[in-house]
């Protein structure tokens, strides 16, 4: 696991970008949970970090793709995008960047 942010860096229903092992990772603080995607969404490389968050799922910017945060697999159309575990350790946010794509988290 590599330190990502602080929890107070990312409000609850949001995304923030993090690069980890020379990859950039969306860290998302949704109301079930922490989760990490990887930043573009495979449809368009749209910033998956920016887009909207719901529930258990995030709403890309550009073409309005939806993905699971939790398995990265769409909610429709198209390819999943890959995820990452995420663990919480007191104030600080930690990710296991995966190499797989719609790995569970």
């Amino acid at each position: 696991m590599t330190y990502a942010c602080r929890i107070d860096d990312v409000p609850l229903g949001e995304g923030r970008v993090v690069t980890l092992d020379g990859q950039r990772i969306a860290v998302f603080r949704a109301a079930g949970g922490w989760y990490a995607l990887d930043a573009a969404c495979p449809h368009m490389g749209g910033p998956l970090a920016d887009g909207i968050v719901c529930d258990r799922a995030v709403i890309c910017p550009l073409h309005d793709r939806r993905y699971d945060l939790q398995t990265g697999e769409p909610l429709g159309a198209g390819d999943p995008v890959a995820v990452h575990a995420v663990e919480v350790r007191g104030d600080q946010v930690f990710v296991r960047v995966s190499t797989r794509e719609a790995v569970a988290a």
